[in-house]
């Protein structure tokens, strides 16, 4: 009778911990399972910018560009100039099919917008700079004016249009500075500095006019 006993104990004993040692597998299995990192699948490709997108990150480049003096007044107005016949085209082409862009109108304009890329890389990376510590009144007030201009590319209160008339401007009063200064020693007379201020003068207005007109980028 004791030998029974000790058969159906053995018996139970054995079940038991067999029933433990799956439960434990199966626990362990959950476990497991439960902290298995899941990350989601990187997108294939990143959106690409629209033309406005890349329109205004051109405009901010040259903004920065001007106002930090890596562009000179004759640098940003050939820049603004072809910004200008980008835009021009862009418009046509919107205006000629109910104000979208076909593939191909789309295609020709990234094409120029990165060469306009590159163009604003070379002009900020090139030894031509603009004086950004002037002694003289007249190279403060030419320093002052780029920043101007700067700003308001930057800001979109001026268009490419204008800010290429702006450039211009400024090309033109720099070169006469540059002029007088080589006939007169490096030096400006009263009469040229007078004369160079009535022309910045009028600059000023221009800026001031052309940044808080209807017209934005």
């Amino acid at each position: 009778m004791q030998r029974i006993h000790r058969i159906v104990l053995g018996i139970l004993t054995t079940g038991l911990l067999a029933s433990a040692a799956v439960a434990q597998s199966s626990g362990s299995g959950t476990q497991s399972t439960g902290t298995t990192p899941t990350t989601a699948a990187p997108s294939s490709t990143a959106a690409k910018p629209t033309v406005a997108q890349r329109k205004e990150n051109q405009q901010q480049r040259i903004g920065q560009g001007v106002s930090s003096g890596q562009l000179t007044a004759g640098e940003t107005k050939n820049l603004e100039k072809k910004e200008t016949a980008i835009n021009k085209e862009t418009r046509q082409d919107r205006a000629t099919n109910g104000g979208k862009l076909t593939s191909t109108e789309k295609q020709q304009i990234n094409g120029q917008q990165n060469s306009m890329s590159k163009q604003i890389y070379a002009d900020k990376h090139n030894a031509a700079v603009q004086n950004t510590n002037p002694k003289s009144e007249v190279g403060q007030r030419q320093l002052n004016q780029q920043k101007r201009i700067g700003q308001g590319i930057s800001s979109g209160q001026m268009t490419a249009g204008e800010a290429a008339r702006a450039e211009k401007n400024e090309k033109n009063i720099n070169k006469q500075v540059a002029a007088d200064r080589k006939a007169n020693g490096g030096t400006l007379t009263g009469a040229e500095k007078k004369q160079v201020n009535k022309e910045q003068n009028k600059e000023s207005k221009q800026i001031y006019h052309e940044k808080h007109n209807a017209k934005k980028r």
